[in-house]
């Protein structure tokens, strides 16, 4: 089975299509899925769910889900780290928490009120506009978007009935991650004795459980997160290259230029302009 991390906060995904691969996967982020035009199954833990327009789906880490496209279907796709509602208020993440985490789900269309799927329609659509768009404050704009409709969603969690709600254990790559996303500027916590030390595994197993859990090594998936903070600061911030290598503990710019260029084919430089062009 297919494990997938997502290594931005957020990301969002327009896709249309006549077909999709019907190929169970296993996210490590929460992944909602609104469906803007078409017909057919939705796949998830063996279950089998008719879909049509204005139907969104919410689907866990722990979930194994894929699609049978019956007619040419539009889908948005919003996926989203737990760190990312970490970042929000305090009183919006304890609410948004305790919905995420202690929902024992059932499989459907989570939207139970009718006048909520105009609304968020709505709000897809402007998603979309945004992200195809160039226009100032986009990221700003996005994320205010992206927080009403998770709003939106948890609301209409909170009015299933309460039968529906148990605790959830946590999922362990959920745990795994949120360590090394909250660890990311501090590689002494990222070594394989302190992470064995606060998983309460053997240093010399961390690395196969990690890779277990998530589909790559902690190397791997370290380096991965870093090089999307990185192509995030030279997108949409004006750090200069001297302060991204402090702020990423790189030895020198070389280093940083070097690991770049492996795995975006640019070295930092050039992707800030291209991107800026």
């Amino acid at each position: 089975m297919e494990i997938r991390n997502l290594y931005y906060p957020f990301e969002l995904q327009f896709l249309e299509v006549s077909e999709y691969e019907a190929k169970e996967r296993k996210n490590t982020f929460f992944e909602m899925v609104f469906v803007l035009e078409g017909k057919g199954t939705q796949i998830i833990n063996d279950h089998r769910l008719p879909y049509a327009c204005d139907k969104l789906f919410l689907i866990f880490p722990q979930d194994t889900h894929s699609f049978e496209v019956a007619e040419k279907t539009k889908f948005f796709f919003i996926r989203f780290q737990n760190s990312y509602l970490k970042t929000q208020s305090n009183d919006w993440i304890q609410k948004l928490e305790f919905i995420f985490h202690n929902h024992n789900h059932l499989p459907g269309c989570i939207l139970k009120t009718v006048t909520d799927k105009p609304l968020l329609r709505a709000m897809i659509e402007a998603l979309i506009r945004e992200e195809i768009g160039n226009f100032p404050q986009q990221q700003e704009v996005i994320k205010q978007i992206l927080n009403t409709i998770i709003t939106i969603a948890a609301r209409n969690i909170s009015l299933i009935s309460p039968v529906a709600f148990a605790p959830v254990p946590t999922e362990p790559s959920l745990d795994l991650l949120n360590y090394v996303h909250q660890n990311i500027y501090q590689p002494q916590a990222l070594k394989a004795t302190k992470m064995a030390l606060e998983f309460n595994v053997s240093p010399t197993y961390i690395s196969e459980y990690f890779k277990t859990k998530t589909g790559q090594s902690i190397q791997q998936y370290t380096i991965a997160y870093k090089i999307k903070l990185i192509e995030t600061r030279l997108k949409f911030t004006n750090l200069q290259i001297n302060e991204i290598v402090y702020e990423f503990g790189f030895s020198d710019a070389s280093h940083l230029n070097r690991l770049f260029k492996k795995y975006t084919g640019l070295n930092p430089s050039d992707y800030k302009k291209q991107f800026k062009n």
